[in-house]
């Protein structure tokens, strides 16, 4: 039998109060959000800077998700216990003030220290700021206030890589972590004075559910990260890494059946919006962050464009991921939500197609016309399907469901860069195989001898530019191969939709309390 419930107080705000609470839970958000993508764009930077190895240099993304992981599970217990509001505090205090540490490291060690503190700190943020923006608004309003806080997670990802490119290029890459203490210093100032509190209540606390969730999530985002540059089951580091994950999370599925208090109300689960929504936000991390991590090494390495001109040729994503969110959520209450999600996938097919058809030789057109698509049915799906996913849920269960959706996001998207990274140096193989074998002495017409000797060393440099030129072809075929799978996935995502119950009222029926 899950734990006590948690008492609940009408908090909804006057649209003023409404207002400065939402830019405050925003701005926290968005610092966060940033963070996962901004440091990419600088490691060779920190690399020379910090004294460290092409491998090791990757502890500072690697620590940050693991940290990150790890902590979203026990949000929503913290979150009970000692208040939204001081959590959420605290959690801004910390993620500024790691994040200065960070900008203020000498060495490797004390880098991965500090991003691991920015991780746990950071993984408290999404899951409070989107609760707190159910609760402050009347259920009319949930579309709308999903539409904002929709806006901050997907333009993040979009944005971080353009704004980590200019900074370390026209500074330096400590500003990519400095950049964050007006923003949490401004938030945390408004939060103090705007955010409503909630009453904290003693729950116990599922340590060994923790545990076992905890081995599982750090396991895996290990398994994800250091396979592709280990070969995968070649290696007995990932291997073991992988049996931890399957096992410790068997293990916890078996344990939340059966204990009494576990770390996550069985009753969420048993919520069919609520569990199909969980599959549909691992799909949408997929199709965000894999994608994003395709796009600008295919425009940067093959088309020559620079990290801003390949920032500024996806921010038609974020542009249409925009517009669509912010439709979305003035149609909510006033079509089926499952058609504006049907919508969204067929849009995210339909770009991936798109894509699939790009050329080596092309202008930026395509690449701007299929981000435009691909962000207008993010939007589609993100908002309607996180109204979804809480229609049918208790409001005392708000922010534990935000976590649980934050953390399918963040693993759909470990998942999804994963397999498109392997896909890709798998599918260049195979392409750069099958292109090199028609390259032989009978497909090259025979040269006069004389000529060949006036060539000598000659001869070898134009078999080199042939080699790097086929290496360009296939690794573009991958690049289109890749593509092409994430738009099987899209579609065979789309027969998930039956499985979600039409919501009786706009956002999800009774008034909303708080914790």
């Amino acid at each position: 039998m899950a734990g006590p419930t948690a008492p609940t107080t009408s908090n909804v705000l006057p649209p003023g109060e409404r207002l400065l609470v939402t830019v405050a839970v925003m701005l926290a958000v968005l610092m966060q959000v940033l963070d996962t993508t901004i440091a990419n764009v600088a490691l060779p930077h920190m690399q020379a800077s910090l004294g460290a190895t092409q491998d090791s240099i990757n502890w500072v993304l690697t620590s940050y998700i693991v940290a990150s992981a790890i902590a979203i599970p026990i949000a929503g217990w913290l979150s009970e216990r000692i208040g939204r509001k001081k959590l959420m505090l605290i959690a801004v205090i910390g993620f500024t003030a790691a994040s200065l540490l960070c900008a203020i490291a000498t060495s490797l060690p004390e880098m991965v220290l500090f991003r691991l503190a920015q991780g746990v700190s950071g993984a408290f943020l999404v899951p409070l700021a989107q609760a707190t923006m159910f609760d402050i608004n009347p259920p009319e309003k949930h579309g709308q206030a999903m539409a904002l806080f929709g806006g901050g997670i997907m333009i993040g990802p979009i944005l971080g890589p353009v704004l980590g490119g200019w900074l370390t290029d026209s500074f330096d890459w400590r500003w990519v972590f400095l950049v964050n203490l007006p923003v949490g210093v401004l938030a945390w100032l408004m939060l103090v004075r705007t955010m409503p509190k909630t009453e904290p209540y003693r729950r116990k606390f599922d340590l060994l559910g923790f545990f076992l969730i905890a081995v599982a999530l750090g396991s895996l985002q290990m398994f994800l990260d250091r396979g592709e540059t280990n070969d995968w089951f070649e290696s007995w580091e990932v291997t073991i890494e992988a049996g931890l994950a399957i096992g410790f999370f068997w293990m916890f599925v078996v344990h939340t059946l059966t204990s009494r208090a576990p770390i996550f109300e069985r009753s969420m689960f048993a919520d069919r919006n609520f569990a199909t929504g969980l599959l549909f936000m691992a799909v949408t991390g997929v199709l965000l962050l894999a994608g994003l991590a395709l796009l600008p090494p295919l425009l940067q390495r093959l088309y020559g464009y620079s990290v801003l001109q390949s920032g500024f040729l996806t921010a038609p994503r974020g542009i249409g991921t925009l517009i669509s969110m912010l439709a979305a959520g003035r149609l909510i209450g006033k079509i089926d939500l499952r058609i504006l999600i049907a919508a969204g996938i067929s849009l995210m097919g339909i770009s991936l197609w798109m894509m699939t058809g790009f050329a080596l030789d092309q202008p930026s057109g395509p690449v701007v016309w299929s981000g435009l698509v691909q962000g207008l049915g993010l939007g589609l799906i993100f908002v309607p399907m996180q109204a979804l996913a809480f229609a049918t849920l208790a409001p005392p269960l708000r922010t534990n469901a935000a976590s649980l959706l934050n953390l399918s996001r963040n693993i759909g998207g470990s998942v999804g860069i994963a397999v498109v990274g392997s896909q890709l140096v798998r599918n260049t193989q195979i392409a750069h195989a099958d292109m090199a074998a028609h390259v032989t002495r009978n497909d090259i017409p025979a040269l006069d001898p004389s000529l060949l000797e006036r060539i000598g060393q000659q001869g070898d440099i134009a078999l080199q530019v042939i080699n790097a030129e086929i290496n360009r072809q296939a690794l573009f075929i991958a690049y289109l191969d890749d593509f092409k799978l994430m738009m099987i996935v899209t579609f065979a995502a789309l027969p998930l939709i039956f499985l979600m119950k039409k919501a009786s009222a706009p956002a999800g029926g009774p008034p909303v309390h708080a914790d």
